[in-house]
């Protein structure tokens, strides 16, 4: 008679790309999110999808209600569970999980101290980390400055100021620095770290410049540059008592390295980083369970070259079509799904021997996909 596998939560947007980890890593994922693509529901073990937590985010009893109902009915009771992006705007929520699971990540007083532009910048300014000016009411004058929603993600948040700004509730303003946007995923336990850089890249719509559109790496960071980085996070880490999958995003302008923003959980950089064995999943249990991380690093980890891009429906609202989806592909809709304008559909992956080559395959494949989902488009 053989042990059941051990199974772990996972909650957010979309629960795909840590599912795919967590099952790379031997471990059986039990997913909520707000998709439910036809993938990640035949990565997981078992799966709810809460389509209404895209539109108005999570909310406590039906979320609760889909965690119960995956760790009831398990092979054996969840380690516990780790939470993808969906929830830096609601930190109580993040309590309230924490209450009922042990929760894999950083926790509701770490969500807030690092999401909360009032307690944040002033922590920075402390710190000596060189940051853009932010403020959490209006200039007077909006020309070169953003505006930003607290707790929001994925660069669709993002709107360039008018020249007149009326305050938002909810919202903070940041002055624009231009440079070349460099994101440092770490692995964190304490003073015991470990660092990766990748290079990511907008892909713009109409006032909203900073949608994200893809990352590469890993990347070559000067030396001299990268201890900044590296000492950047660690002192974050000290102040912010982050742990596990964490992600700071740089804007590097000369030999500057400007901190934008600490997103406190696994992000995007994990398709690209990851290696065939989950080795970044081992790792972010580990730190969360209070062992060093980079034990299970140093001992496994193979990252590989890579590119991940997303592709939305920018040609015009999307009925999926019944399309025999590449291997390349993932977070794959149903078909007949209709997704609005602007809105992503799929995620696009070359891996290659070297960096530049899997740029050049993953235009190729971004143009494949597109033409694929939109037969006959003028595009």
């Amino acid at each position: 008679m053989t042990d059941a596998p051990q199974t772990v939560l996972i909650a957010g947007y979309s629960g795909r790309s840590l599912a795919a980890s967590a099952r790379r890593a031997g471990y059986h994922p039990l997913v909520v999110d707000g998709y439910g693509d036809t993938d990640t529901r035949e990565i997981a073990a078992d799966a709810r999808a809460l389509p209404s937590a895209i539109r108005t985010g999570f909310r406590k009893g039906s979320l609760l209600k889909a965690l119960d109902e995956l760790a009831q009915s398990a092979a054996s009771p969840p380690v516990g569970l780790v939470l993808a992006a969906g929830f830096e705007d609601n930190p109580d929520l993040i309590a309230a999980l924490a209450e009922r699971y042990p929760l894999l990540g950083c926790g509701a007083g770490t969500v807030r101290a690092t999401k909360d532009p009032a307690a944040f910048f002033p922590l920075l300014e402390s710190l000596g980390i060189v940051h853009p000016e932010t403020r959490t009411t209006p200039p007077e004058n909006g020309k070169g400055w953003l505006s930003k929603r607290i707790g929001g993600s994925g660069g669709t948040h993002v709107a360039v100021c008018r020249e007149r700004v009326a305050g938002v509730p909810g919202r903070y303003y940041q002055r624009l620095v231009e440079g070349v946007p460099v994101s440092m995923l770490g692995v964190v336990s304490g003073q015991r770290a470990a660092f990766a850089f990748t290079r990511q890249w907008p892909d713009a719509m109409p006032r909203r410049p900073f949608r994200y559109g893809g990352a590469a790496g890993s990347i070559d960071v000067d030396a001299d540059l990268e201890a900044r980085m590296i000492d950047i996070g660690l002192d974050l880490t000290r102040s912010l008592s982050l742990v596990g999958l964490v992600s700071l995003d740089f804007v590097v302008a000369g030999d500057t390295p400007w901190l934008i923003e600490v997103n406190p959980r696994p992000g995007a950089s994990l398709d690209v980083l990851d290696d065939d064995g989950g080795t970044l999943f081992k790792a972010h249990v580990a730190a969360c369970n209070g062992d060093d991380p980079t034990d299970v690093l140093a001992a496994e980890w193979k990252p590989t070259s890579r590119a991940v891009a997303y592709v939305y429906a920018d040609s015009g609202p999307l009925t999926v079509p019944a399309i025999d989806w590449p291997a390349w592909t993932s977070d794959r809709p149903q078909a007949g799904t209709l997704i609005a304008q602007h809105r992503p559909v799929a995620t696009v992956h070359a891996p290659a021997g070297d960096l530049g080559s899997a740029l050049t395959l993953l235009r190729e494949r971004l143009g494949d996909l597109a033409a694929m989902l939109y037969p006959h488009s003028q595009r």
